[in-house]
């Protein structure tokens, strides 16, 4: 039982801000909170915003400092965090800090990546999918840190998304290619990135290729989601095809899902088999069988 507090790294009204978590329940990190004069309006969800100016008081009240990742993970492992899709406030921040960690000093890219992922016409493969790619990583890695290509990949595996299966990951790839070279990766680096977006096309990596399966993984992870978080993932899945007509969609969906639950192994590396493939083919089986599907 502990309470835990990041850096103040997050930009806001003229200073940074922390974020104050517990790893065991909401209850004791009000508990905190209240003792050491924080605002209730400070609470988020899962997490208080604190600034910068009373990051030593807190230390010295006994919230322990890590790491920003650190601080995720154990929130994450906790049970209390909060889903993106149903956070309040803009992914931005949390996006930035991962950001920061993977490739620092290219503020422009970020930005550029950003905008990407938050284009009008994307409703699932948007920041909350990024970010959900990014966090399953952490879950497939843990306690390692995943590798940085790998985290690269991610950031680029739907920079390019028009909807257009193939195409849209060989665009992303040569995005990917094209922007970190510029950044000063080296091409064995920026060639690796790309190699990986393409393995999103199809998720299926060779055998022995741990970094793809690590992406591959973290890519579908969505599909082992507890029921009403599949609903929600199948919903914004139809709204990026809202140009489709219902029945043109329907035949399409049930074409990706009969590939999915074709391809063996779904999840390439165990610990990925562990955490979503039981869920993942009762939700598949679900969508070819509807009176079995996600409530």
């Amino acid at each position: 039982m502990a309470v835990y507090l990041d850096p103040p790294l997050w930009p806001a009204h003229g200073t940074h801000f922390s974020h104050l978590i517990s790893d065991t329940s909401l209850d004791e990190l009000h508990r905190f909170a209240e003792a050491a004069g924080i605002s209730e309006r400070a609470f988020d969800g899962d997490h208080y915003d604190v600034s910068e100016a009373r990051y030593d008081a807190l230390v010295e009240a006994g919230a322990v400092p890590v790491e920003a990742r650190i601080l995720v993970r154990k929130l994450i492992a906790s049970g209390l965090r909060i889903p993106a899709r149903e956070r309040g406030k803009a992914l931005k921040v949390p996006l930035l800090n991962r950001w920061n960690a993977v490739l620092p000093g290219h503020d422009a890219l970020f930005l550029d990546l950003l905008d990407r992922w938050g284009e009008e016409h994307r409703k699932y493969h948007g920041h909350t999918h990024l970010l959900s790619v990014l966090e399953a990583l952490d879950l497939l890695t843990e306690p390692a840190d995943p590798p940085r290509t790998v985290l690269l990949a991610a950031w680029f595996h739907d920079a390019v998304y028009r909807g257009i299966a193939g195409q849209d990951e060989e665009e992303s790839a040569r995005l990917a290619e094209d922007r970190l070279l510029h950044a000063g990766l080296s091409e064995d680096q920026a060639y690796e990135v790309g190699r990986l977006v393409r393995l999103t096309a199809d998720h299926r990596p060779d055998a022995g290729d741990d970094d793809g399966s690590l992406l591959c993984d973290a890519d579908l992870s969505v599909l082992g989601s507890e029921p009403r978080q599949y609903a929600r993932y199948l919903s914004a899945v139809r709204e990026d095809f809202a140009h489709i007509g219902d029945d043109d969609f329907a035949a399409g969906r049930a074409a990706v899902v009969r590939h999915l639950l074709e391809l063996d192994p779904l999840f390439n590396t165990a610990r990925g088999r562990d955490l979503w493939l039981d869920s993942a083919q009762r939700n598949l089986q679900g969508e070819l069988n509807p009176k079995d599907g996600p409530a």
